[in-house]
């Protein structure tokens, strides 16, 4: 049994790096988000969340490279490609969670409701915070895995 489990953690390590530090990435985004929108007030909900993204996309990369994808190199032409292919990929789905951010709070008109759970009251603009991130870390998943810290055949060897 201790050594099925060893082996599904070994096998499916990655995903579960993965999902542990993509959780740490959205609690810095939320509480980023949160900062923003006290500091500048809820109207201006896309600013504080160009704020919350680059933050987390910061705190993403570093923990992505060194401990979900284990990129190991630091040679300047590595990392910056990395950088560079890391930050389009996010900025395409910063994108889609701006989009996403419009259509539900503006349109769909989610900033009229509000939600009270355990004595908190969520905004309806927090609440299509969080239904877009679901869609973002999907993309940012695919993205990290296939395009930016791919595993050539060699280091595969």
């Amino acid at each position: 049994m201790i050594n099925t489990i060893k082996s599904l953690i070994i096998k499916y390590k990655e995903l579960i790096t993965y999902g542990i530090f993509g959780v740490a990435t959205t609690v810095v985004n939320f509480v980023s988000f949160k900062l923003a929108s006290i500091l500048l007030g809820e109207e201006l909900y896309l600013l504080s969340n160009i704020i919350a993204w680059v933050v987390s996309v910061i705190f993403a990369y570093i923990t992505n490279k060194l401990w979900v994808f284990e990129s190991k190199s630091m040679k300047p032409e590595v990392v910056f490609k990395e950088l560079v292919s890391f930050f389009a990929a996010r900025g395409f789905s910063f994108i889609v969670e701006e989009l996403g951010l419009f259509l539900l709070v503006d349109v769909a008109r989610l900033s009229d409701y509000q939600l009270t759970v355990l004595s908190f009251n969520i905004s309806g603009t927090m609440i299509s915070k969080i239904l877009v991130a679901f869609v973002v870390v999907i993309i940012n998943y695919f993205f990290s895995k296939l395009f930016i810290f791919r595993k050539d055949k060699k280091d595969k060897a």
